[in-house]
């Protein structure tokens, strides 16, 4: 294998999973923020700075979780685990792209960029939360929803609180699904003493996701309410339901392929959210 495709499997290009599940709830709230009708450069910016982050994200959690992940049957042949990649290089990667991704939101406002400081920090911080915090899920969702207040911000040269509320709900769908995720590496993080989820819960954590997508999406509707969206974002609410309802009965055997399975089919639940609001302001 190349330095490049190592390169490239070291942020994750093979596995878009993670980019999409930061792009959906980004693009929900520039349609919000914009009235359903967003200006393209700012569709173009959000973009590419959340792939950009989130690969920059992937190259910084595997030089923190470098000595872990030899532990880990899934994750052992990672580039840097397997020592095909150092750790220097990944941390050249990873300020690189935070870098671009700085560079894109220079034509934005001064609360873009205050914001986009804020955002940097949680996302490098959040791999070593793993160590000490019971469900570090809920600090990804942070991470992985920091987008939707700079969105507003963007839009609007502030942030209201409906945007927060937003981000919020943004924390309980991120614990959801990346509880499903942990669930795959259960027995492994419980050798090593990684703090997951997926182990905080117990025998609980089918019960704890079904409860973050219902919060999840209870928040999600209160946010359609404020906006004052009709049928096409109650349509698309109840396809997102329905997502969720198909995840209970693949995780509920808590078996590893079934359960990150679960973990991939957010993209389709996060995706329905977000058509179901362009759909609505498309039709008005």
């Amino acid at each position: 294998m190349s330095k490049l495709e190592l390169y490239f499997r070291l942020v994750r290009l093979d596995k878009p999973i993670g980019t999409v599940l930061l792009l959906w709830p980004t693009l929900a709230a520039l349609w919000l923020a914009s009235g359903g009708v967003p200006d393209w450069k700012l569709l173009l910016i959000f973009s590419l700075g959340t792939f950009l982050m989130r690969s920059a994200g992937c190259a910084v959690n595997d030089y923190a979780d470098q000595d872990f992940d030899k532990h880990v049957k899934r994750t052992a042949e990672r580039p840097i685990t397997s020592g095909r990649v150092s750790g220097k290089e990944a941390l050249a990667i990873a300020a690189g792209l935070a870098l671009l991704a700085f560079l894109l939101i220079q034509p934005l406002n001064a609360l873009v960029k205050q914001l986009s400081v804020a955002a940097l920090i949680i996302a490098g911080t959040y791999p070593y939360f793993k160590r000490f915090f019971a469900i570090p899920q809920a600090y990804l969702g942070i991470a992985f929803g920091f987008g939707m207040p700079m969105a507003f911000a963007a839009v609007q040269g502030t942030v209201p609180a409906v945007a927060w509320l937003l981000l919020l709900g943004n924390v309980f769908w991120a614990v959801a699904y990346d509880t499903e995720y942990a669930m795959v590496d259960r027995d492994d993080d419980l050798k090593i003493g990684i703090k997951t989820s997926a182990i905080t819960f117990g025998r609980f954590d089918v019960a704890a996701i079904m409860l973050c997508y219902g919060v999840h999406l209870a928040i999600l509707l209160l946010v359609g309410q404020h906006f004052g969206l009709g049928w096409p974002f109650l349509l698309g609410m109840a396809i997102a339901a329905g997502c969720a309802v198909y995840h209970y009965f693949l995780i509920r055997g808590r078996e590893r392929a079934p359960c990150f399975a679960a973990f991939r089919h957010n993209n389709y639940l996060g995706a329905a959210v977000f058509a179901g609001i362009v759909l609505d302001y498309a039709l008005r």
